[in-house]
């Protein structure tokens, strides 16, 4: 059997993306060590009775004690906090990196907590369900999906190096860019998206002439898959919007001044503009799933629900 990636691994927070990166470190001979942290004794209780790591810890600074590699799998809004609480025991030569779908205000919070005798590597790998806590885990999240590495200056080379292995190692393909191109590339493809459907699923509940039970009884597919977004972790979307704000609120414009255009084409009947619209849209469709990033499948796949799943938990 070969050597572990790293010999000890300190996961801070346990949820969807901790707990799939937590089973890939054991069920892949990744890490020697797994040193699990969270602060509910719940969630941390559950995380043992399922096997996800080797030491469990509700003090932060113990879980990273000796560990040559920190996730950081919280909130982005958390993590600057996190990062002064576990400051003093980093060890000497550790990488530290996280999880988060914005960079720049991670960077910015965490970096003045950081020791110079550490790796600071941020990172954010593009996958995810609208699941969370320590059961929603699974192998395969990552595989053939992209995390992207974000080092800030003078980093070691080699410790992005180390990094990008893991990463690889889980299924993932990786590429490095700067905090600021993330995050102006992630507030359009996944941030914008999400406060879309946010907005959608909201004015769907608050129509007067329409009943609730009118929305959930009738929703066609399209409205079906903004729920499935909508039913996104509350907390964590909240943070990305507020640290976030500037990029979004950038791509917020252009598709605003877009939709405005479409009003226009559907209120003076210029169905040119439309199916031109339409025809470019199906394209990057097509062009997402030649890159293996969905399935062609109908119905995205998916299976036809068991006439018993509705009873399960989190369901």
């Amino acid at each position: 059997m070969s050597e572990p990636l790293f010999p000890r691994v300190a996961l801070l927070g346990i949820g969807l993306i901790g707990s799939s990166i937590a089973i890939n470190l054991r069920d892949r001979g990744l890490a020697g060590e797994i040193a699990i942290s969270t602060r509910s004794q719940a969630t941390l209780a559950r995380a043992e009775e399922i096997g996800l790591g080797t030491s469990y810890h509700t003090d932060a600074g113990e879980a990273v004690r000796g560990a040559d590699l920190v996730i950081l799998c919280v909130p982005v809004g958390a993590c600057g906090p996190l990062a002064a609480q576990i400051a003093g025991d980093l060890a000497e030569g550790a990488i530290v990196t996280d999880v988060g779908s914005v960079k720049g205000s991670v960077v910015a919070d965490m970096a003045p907590h950081l020791p110079p005798h550490v790796h600071f590597v941020p990172g954010h790998p593009i996958a995810g369900t609208e699941q969370s806590g320590p059961d929603a885990g699974f192998l395969e999240l990552f595989e053939n999906r992209w995390t992207i590495l974000t080092p800030v200056p003078g980093t070691a080379e080699d410790a992005t190096a180390r990094l990008t292995a893991l990463w690889e190692a889980m299924g993932a393909r990786v590429e490095t860019m700067t905090p600021e191109h993330h995050d102006l590339v992630l507030a359009i493809v996944s941030h914008v998206p999400h406060l879309i459907a946010y907005n959608i699923v909201g004015t769907a509940a608050d129509l007067e002439t329409v009943t609730q039970s009118e929305v959930i009884k009738f929703s066609a597919s399209g409205f079906r898959d903004f729920t499935r977004i909508a039913a996104s972790d509350p907390t964590m979307w909240r943070d990305i919007f507020l640290t976030n704000r500037e990029a979004v609120l950038e791509m917020l414009s252009r598709f605003s001044e877009d939709l405005a255009s479409l009003q226009r084409a559907i209120r003076w009947g210029d169905g040119d503009a439309l199916f031109d619209l339409f025809t470019r849209t199906r394209a990057i469709r097509r062009s997402i799933v030649e890159a293996g990033q969905d399935t062609a499948e109908a119905n995205f796949g998916r299976q036809p629900p068991r006439k018993d799943a509705w009873n399960e938990p989190g369901e």
